[in-house]
């Protein structure tokens, strides 16, 4: 018998008196102690399927047709109809948390921030299973303990603010299991997670299926996921099934057009040089013109950066007394050279300092240490050095692509008001000259020009990001930084923005610092890329050379952990990045800075290839 079985479910959403059906006749089944994987592109009516199981539609939602029986392995042969039930009547309250539990896409905005971690756990505790005070303590600290906690009598008091991303989501599990449910519903679990976090938060969710024997609902949009978690996939496109079946048969046997068209648009590992991913519907459909020249190979680099340091002192000074005063080495002797016309990937855990280095070279944070040169063939800048109306003249030079459009972008500025604004502050032309300029740049990014007095809401979540790379070409940069500009994305739309990138850099002779965390995607954008651990680069090297022969073992804990659409890959969880792969304890001796031992430095391999080692060690022996 099925744990869940929805047949035939309808949803619709009434909006400014107009109604509209978001999920047209969904049928899909979870059988019990299985992983049903729940795929397709944001808009498709995933998540508000997973919202009408657990009863929490918006007030403008209500299910217009179809059930959702849910039976309860704790009372066998009953079955309740959810979609029957009152949206905030007892019964769904009592599945709600207790016999269904759910994960949220973004842990940050679904947990409070004004309750320790062990208050919102004890919580859902409480209002499912009234226990005494100090035994919920106990099962709590349990829990904690079993999602990956390493002090959990301590981790009961943290704020979530006080929790990196993979913590908040383990958190988030805890809370979704404490109560033993039947049915976790995971809804997007590790979108924003780095892959060997991902890795890990993944083997704790089939750990604890073993053990406790609950079903999963697993919603996403990562083929490399679905291929590792999922025992049967159902693919949902504008509301309806176009393809479900086992995850054999979805992955060795596609039928449907637009489950093929999501199998291409991944990046992988295996492209050939020059390949380009198969977006489902391309930003444009210009034909790409490249009008700069390549520079000479012996041109010097665009922008120079040595031996970049950066510390943040975190804590509390008290009045009397020393306080709890910490120091953090977030940057410490980074350096690098981007030439013109590059894409350099910098690629690493959060935490790890990649964002950091991105502020310095935007003059947004200033280093302790360090100097950064930009030459452009003509002057060499010192970006460090510049000051007041020198330092206005050189910020259209450097743009910076943001990781979230949704925060980046103001909600009360209309399309045109946001393009044309680098244009106003930096005097680039007058009215009519910035009005022309700002419908070329919604052209050259694929965005009908009839859109610009809409404001951002308006707008998906890839044509939110296609605002921004407009609004970053808006000054003509030389170098454009893209911080994860694709992590929040749906893979078909990722696809589509990674092509308009390369697309734009060929046309105009851009350079990137393409920053992220997903090494497919890096994989398919850089020239060269730089691998980034506790605040130092530990591996540089050409993009082919460090995929097919990375030495530093951090490198190779990233790559054992990015998850494959390919069920002959999958990954081995247990092998994966054991306590942490930036946990320099479980690195060789050759790439650890031991008390008294030899200094650490960066060993040329050859071709390009650099990795940070003692420097006593001899080539042959850490590679």
């Amino acid at each position: 018998m099925d744990i869940l079985r929805v047949s035939d479910l309808r949803i619709g959403f009434t909006i400014h008196g107009l109604a509209r059906d978001v999920v047209k006749g969904v049928s899909l089944r979870v059988p019990p102690g299985k992983t049903v994987a729940l795929v397709g592109e944001s808009g498709s009516g995933k998540s508000v399927i997973s919202q009408a199981i657990m009863g929490l539609l918006p007030r403008a939602g209500a299910i217009t047709g179809g059930e959702i029986l849910f039976r309860d392995p704790l009372t066998p042969g009953a079955s309740i109809d959810i979609a029957g039930l009152p949206s905030e009547g007892r019964e769904i309250r009592a599945l709600r948390g207790g016999r269904i539990g759910m994960i949220f896409q973004e842990p940050m905005s679904s947990l409070s921030p004004v309750h320790t971690i062990g208050n919102q756990i004890e919580e859902a505790l409480q209002l499912h299973r009234p226990t005494p005070k100090a035994q919920a303590r106990e099962l709590i600290e349990v829990m904690l303990k079993r999602v990956g906690f390493k002090d959990p009598h301590r981790a009961f008091g943290f704020y979530p603010f006080e929790l990196s991303g993979g913590l908040r989501q383990r958190a988030m599990l805890a809370m979704a299991l404490i109560c033993q449910p039947a049915l976790l519903i995971a809804d997007e679990p590790t979108t924003a997670l780095d892959v060997t976090i991902q890795a890990q938060v993944l083997d704790l969710m089939r750990d604890l299926q073993a053990e406790m024997g609950m079903a999963i609902l697993l919603i996403t949009h990562d083929l490399g996921v679905v291929a590792n978690m999922a025992d049967e996939v159902v693919v949902i496109y504008h509301g309806e099934i176009m393809e479900s079946g086992p995850v054999e048969d979805i992955f060795r046997r596609p039928r449907h057009p637009y489950l093929k068209a999501l199998l291409k648009a991944s990046p992988h590992f295996d492209m050939r040089e020059g390949e380009r991913l198969v977006a489902l519907r391309e930003a444009r459909t210009r034909p790409v013109v490249a009008s700069k020249p390549a520079p000479p190979q012996n041109a010097a680099p665009l922008l120079s950066v040595s031996n970049l340091r950066k510390t943040y002192t975190t804590g509390s000074r008290k009045f009397f007394g020393k306080g709890t005063l910490s120091t953090v080495v977030a940057v410490d002797d980074v350096s690098f050279e981007i030439r013109r016309g590059e894409c350099l990937g910098l690629v690493g855990e959060s935490g790890c300092g990649k964002t950091t280095v991105s502020k310095i070279i935007m003059r947004a944070v200033t280093p302790d240490e360090g100097s950064i040169a930009f030459d452009d063939g003509q002057a060499c800048t010192d970006v460090l050095g510049l000051r007041g109306e020198a330092l206005r003249a050189f910020r259209p030079r450097v743009q910076m692509i943001f990781q979230d459009p949704v925060s980046s972008l103001s909600p009360r500025m209309t399309v045109m008001n946001i393009l044309r604004e680098p244009l106003v502050v930096h005097e680039r032309g007058e009215g009519v000259e910035q009005t022309a300029r700002v419908k070329a740049l919604m052209e050259d990014v694929g965005l009908d020009p009839r859109f610009l007095n809409r404001y951002p809401h308006s707008f998906s979540g890839g044509q939110r990001q296609r605002i921004g790379i407009a609004r970053a070409l808006a000054l003509d940069p030389d170098l454009i930084i893209c911080d994860e500009p694709v992590s929040a994305l749906d893979v078909s739309v990722q696809a589509q923005i990674l092509n308009l990138l390369k697309d734009l850099q060929a046309e105009r002779g851009l350079t990137f610092l393409f920053i992220s965390h997903n090494l497919a995607v890096v994989n398919y954008m850089a020239d060269r890329i730089a691998v980034m651990a506790n605040g130092r680069i530990v591996e540089i090297a050409p993009r082919h050379t460090l995929f097919t022969n990375p030495v530093h073992p951090y490198t190779k804990a990233l790559l054992k952990s990015v998850p494959f659409a390919d069920l002959d890959r999958k990954l081995n969880f247990k092998l994966v990045a054991p306590g942490g792969a930036s946990d320099s304890t479980h690195w060789a001796p050759a790439f650890r800075q031991e008390e008294n031992g030899p200094a650490l430095a960066h060993l040329p391999l050859g071709d390009g290839h650099f990795v940070l080692a003692q420097a006593g060690a001899s080539v042959r022996e850490v590679a």
